[in-house]
């Protein structure tokens, strides 16, 4: 084989792989297109509890941090800024409008260590879990760099209501 043709053979076979990706992106994209980010500003009257600067990582399927979405204006990972406010939580992505999530949105935030081509150490990711449709829970993975997760996560969680509990506690069940 002489070089020229070995040169050919890996140009189309670069261009095979980078085809290949655009198709996966795009099936993805349309595999998620009924799922939208909250896209919003703060509404009028909140108070801001906390601001953190960090890295928006992605967002998942719930409880599958390996599975990004293709959802518009959450698809790639930038810098983020993170506003607590007592009414919700707003997110500045790089190059994307506000997004806002209200309280009745959000439903759970905690730390992690994984999430799709991020691994951290033990506990350093914040994974703030919120309701895209009522019916689809995604997690979107946050990166601080100006405080610890568990700041950024104890912020968050001092805005949410406390969890109402039917199940009886003790020891005599």
């Amino acid at each position: 084989m002489t070089r020229e043709a070995a040169v050919l053979i890996f140009i189309v076979l670069a261009v095979v792989l980078i085809a290949l990706g655009v198709w996966a992106w795009l099936r993805r994209a349309r595999r998620d297109s009924d799922l939208a980010a909250p896209v919003g500003e703060i509404p009028d009257g909140a108070r801001t509890r906390a601001v953190f600067d960090g890295l928006y990582v992605a967002t998942t399927r719930h409880d599958e941090p390996l599975e990004r979405l293709a959802i518009r204006g959450l698809g790639f990972r930038s810098r983020a800024a993170v506003t607590v406010t007592d009414l919700g939580v707003a997110l500045d992505l790089t190059g994307q409008p506000r997004l806002f999530l209200p309280l009745e949105r959000i439903a759970s935030v905690g730390q992690a260590t994984v999430a799709i081509d991020r691994v951290v150490e033990k506990d350093g990711l914040v994974r703030l879990s919120w309701h895209a449709t009522d019916e689809t829970l995604v997690d979107t993975y946050l990166r601080a760099q100006d405080a610890s997760a568990r700041r950024v996560v104890d912020a968050i969680a001092g805005i949410l209501p406390a969890p109402t509990s039917t199940t009886p506690t003790g020891t005599d069940a």
